[in-house]
């Protein structure tokens, strides 16, 4: 029979344990909830620029978990062929990419998991409470389509370069003459590369995105680190909208 200090011990260990769980519990019905309220906060208001302005189109993607940018290969402010080697290579189908899906994200994610129900518990415990190292996988598109889940979206050609330039900030830089390395990961068609930044909670593959487009003047939340929190502020497209075009 245990004595009446061990009854002590072990009732203190089960509040303690109570305690954690209920800590869990808490964090799990908070996030979302501040993730819905941290992406309705507007961090930018919207650019503004005539009609008469040159613009670039490009694109805001999801797949209802994960968002990515989509930006033409070539344009006067940027060629992307220089930054990924990939963008120069025709397609599986023998043809060229006329687009670039950029998306960042968890490096052993992007490299090992295919599907969110091949991600181990270990895994998404280890993400969930420290993080993870980058990675910036790269999409090879032709001439994309608007839809639901491909939001076309105009901005000024001042605002591409601030695109541009955030974008390249999220890449470590590569020394003259070296070329960046593709990487292969869960997407055999995609190129990955290595990226700065730390995945978190707090820092996810959709608050990539909305960073990188408030850094570009495009109205979105203060924090979006769901998809859904990215994808609110991007209008849908017109039914019989005509395919995108730089």
């Amino acid at each position: 029979m245990a004595t009446p200090s061990l009854q002590r011990i072990g009732k203190h260990l089960a509040r303690i344990s109570l305690a954690a769980l209920g800590t869990l519990v808490l964090l799990g019905a908070g996030y979302p909830l501040a993730g819905w309220i941290g992406s309705s906060i507007p961090e930018t208001s919207p650019a503004a620029f005539t009609p008469q302005d040159e613009t670039v189109q490009i694109m805001v993607e999801t797949n209802g978990t994960h968002t990515s940018i989509i930006v033409p290969v070539i344009t006067p402010e940027k060629d992307w062929r220089e930054t990924f080697p990939s963008a120069a290579l025709p397609r599986p189908d023998g043809f060229m990419p006329t687009h670039l899906a950029l998306g960042w994200g968890e490096r052993e994610v992007f490299l090992y998991v295919p599907t969110w129900g091949d991600l181990k518990p270990l895994t998404a415990l280890r993400i969930a409470t420290v993080g993870g190292d980058a990675l910036m996988r790269v999409s090879h598109y032709l001439r994309p389509a608007p839809s639901q889940y491909h939001r076309p979206l105009r901005i000024s050609r001042a605002q591409y370069s601030s695109l541009v330039s955030a974008i390249e900030r999220a890449l470590p830089q590569v020394a003259p003459g070296e070329t960046r390395e593709r990487l292969q990961g869960t997407y055999t068609d995609d190129a990955y590369y290595e990226a700065r930044g730390t995945y978190t909670l707090a820092n996810t593959c959709n608050t990539w995105v909305g960073d990188m487009l408030v850094e570009a003047s495009v109205e979105m939340g203060m924090w979006t680190p769901f998809a859904g929190g990215v994808m609110k502020w991007i209008p849908a497209p017109a039914l019989g909208e005509a395919h995108i075009a730089s």
